[in-house]
């Protein structure tokens, strides 16, 4: 394997690809908190992390699972929970007295109208000061779900095929034409 002087073995993070140490260092070089935003299948996680020379320090999380305690009823997923995962950062941070971070989508790709802005988006809402333009950011329309809405009541006519495609809005108790109206009563939960 690593034989010989002229081989040098790489970083194991960078070999898996999940560091980019160059831009690690330069957002390490600003000394400012950072807002980390990762996604999963199913959920989306944000954190301000904060560097010490023994490691990383996680100063305050929020996940789109802990959502439901606020009243949430719809998926955990989408760009609405991200806005709301990020309107529920913010809170927390204000709380620990934490007023400004720089955003970190680590390795993902900068997609404008992404879930990764709508979760930024509502950081910025929320009263945290992330430098953010608003251009990248999904418009309001499609952060309250109101496309989700459009596409249910269009469905609507084909019984199976709605109780298929929103099975677990119904699960839930939501009619997913009632999403934008929903996405309000909870945003005014966390404001």
């Amino acid at each position: 394997m690593a034989t010989g002087a002229s081989y040098v073995v790489g970083f194991r993070r960078k070999r898996e690809g999940r560091t980019d140490y160059r831009k690690r260092l330069t957002l390490l070089r600003s000394r400012s908190a950072r807002v980390v935003v990762r996604k999963s299948l199913k959920h989306i996680t944000m954190q301000v992390i904060t560097f010490k020379p023994n490691g990383d320090h996680v100063a305050v999380s929020a996940h789109t699972s802990e959502l439901a305690k606020h009243g949430w009823k719809g998926g955990t997923d989408n760009l609405s929970a991200a806005y709301l995962c990020g309107m529920l950062l913010a809170h927390k941070a204000k709380q620990h007295k934490i007023s400004a971070a720089i955003p970190d989508l680590g390795l993902y790709p900068s997609i404008k109208g992404s879930k990764l802005y709508a979760a930024l988006k509502g950081a910025v809402d929320g009263g945290l000061k992330v430098p953010l333009d608003t251009a990248i950011a999904p418009d309001a329309k499609r952060i309250r779900g109101e496309h989700i809405a459009h596409w249910a009541s269009l469905v609507k006519k084909d019984d199976a095929r709605y109780k298929k495609m929103f099975s677990r809005y119904l699960k839930q108790g939501l009619a997913p034409e009632n999403l934008p109206a929903h996405f309000d009563e909870v945003k005014k939960k966390l404001g």
